[in-house]
């Protein structure tokens, strides 16, 4: 249940960041309909989804393997 309530907030929180990089923030400066801005920004937070995920399957799958063992 606390896994499922972590993983809400944690998506909820994806619709507001605007992450981008120096060199990326540079070009899309020029655009002005904003529309390059917006698909870098999604691309960005897609990719740093990623990581985060496995990290926490790898936690989950330990947790789960530890707490059988007890």
């Amino acid at each position: 249940m606390l896994l499922i309530i972590a993983l809400v907030i944690f998506s909820v929180g994806f619709n507001s960041l605007l992450a981008q990089c120096a060199m990326c923030r540079a070009v899309l400066e020029s655009d002005a309909s904003g529309q390059a801005a917006r698909g870098i920004n999604n691309g960005i937070v897609y990719l740093m989804v990623f990581p985060y995920l496995l990290v926490g399957a790898v936690g989950y799958a330990v947790y789960k393997i530890r707490r059988s063992k007890s």
